[in-house]
């Protein structure tokens, strides 16, 4: 969700006085809402999988008559129904799953030249003619709430040392995780060095910080003890992040937080942190990226060749260069 923010971006460059509403899965509304581009959010709560023909129905005719224009990013049949039963004159997005009666400005996407998600993203809000590929990509960028952000900070006992975050999840499967006992040792480091560390991430992924946090001082598992919103903030007030490619990596990066991004079976070409504060560490190795979900060979030395001390030298490596 994070980088369909560069679309708003991009369509209020073209168009100051356009206004736009963003439609998605309920879990997205605290970082719409966080979106200086969009007036508000417009939800959907249908199961992951489920076409939820009736919601989508109810939701179009709900907001028939409001808009003139409909960009719709994924691919998927079942998302470009809520703007045809919405009747909306002009219906964007790329050819796939058969969706020709339901957009009627269809595109083709042609993958090599859009190489990016954010660069799908963005094309579409274009005219043909600039929009293979786009020529600029705005960076996203979140409001903080300041006021929350001391909040928590003092609600969970967070002041007075620097905070590096982890982020230990990544919804995609396992070969996107780097091993929890390398994010525990990196933690017992840092602790070592006088730095507090925040492990975020939604309730599944408390087991996770557990296993990270438990028995170490100034290790704070906050995994499922926070809103979305929250984790925005909390991110905010780091000074770097430890990440797996995950949805709050890109939200790491839409604060303007320092960032060191793990990549497994992902491409960091495909899906890089959109921020100029990034160190991203992919070995490249022959076998990547395979983008399963699951390691095919079974060693995932993709992510277990990244080692803590590496990490934690990055880490070091940027404390100083902002020390000096």
């Amino acid at each position: 969700m994070v980088m369909a923010q560069s679309l708003l971006i991009t369509l209020k460059r073209q168009d100051p006085g356009c206004v736009i509403d963003v439609l998605g899965p309920s879990w997205s509304a605290p970082i719409i809402n966080r979106m200086p581009e969009a007036r508000r959010a417009l939800t959907l709560s249908v199961g992951h999988g489920e076409t939820g023909l009736k919601a989508r129905w109810r939701l179009g005719r709900r907001i028939k008559g409001e808009y003139d224009r409909a960009i719709v990013l994924p691919r998927s049949l079942k998302s470009a129904l809520v703007p045809f039963f919405a009747g909306v004159p002009r219906r964007i997005g790329f050819t796939g799953e058969q969706r020709y009666g339901l957009l009627n400005r269809r595109r083709r996407l042609d993958k090599q030249v859009l190489d990016q998600t954010v660069k799908r993203f963005v094309s579409l809000g274009l005219p043909v003619p600039e929009a293979n590929p786009p020529a600029e990509i705005p960076r996203p960028r979140l409001r903080i709430d300041f006021a929350n952000q001391a909040a928590l900070l003092e609600r969970f006992g967070l002041l007075g040392k620097p905070l590096v975050g982890m982020m230990p999840g990544a919804e995609y499967g396992p070969a996107k995780q780097w091993p929890l006992a390398y994010f525990r040792t990196l933690a017992e480091r840092l602790v070592a060095r006088g730095i507090g560390v925040v492990v975020l991430g939604g309730p599944k992924d408390h087991p996770a910080g557990e296993e990270i946090a438990s028995g170490l001082d100034d290790v704070h598992n906050l995994c499922g003890a926070t809103r979305l919103e929250d984790a925005v903030d909390l991110l905010a007030a780091c000074a770097q992040v430890v990440s797996n490619d995950s949805g709050l990596m890109h939200v790491a990066a839409a604060v303007g937080t320092h960032i060191q991004a793990i990549y497994g079976s992902s491409s960091p070409h495909y899906t890089p942190p959109l921020t100029d504060h990034a160190e991203v560490h992919w070995l490249a190795l022959d076998c990547s990226p395979c983008f399963q979900r699951v390691c095919p060979l079974g060693h995932t030395n993709c992510l277990k060749q990244i080692s803590p001390a590496r990490i934690e030298a990055a880490i070091e490596a940027h404390s100083e260069e902002r020390r000096a």
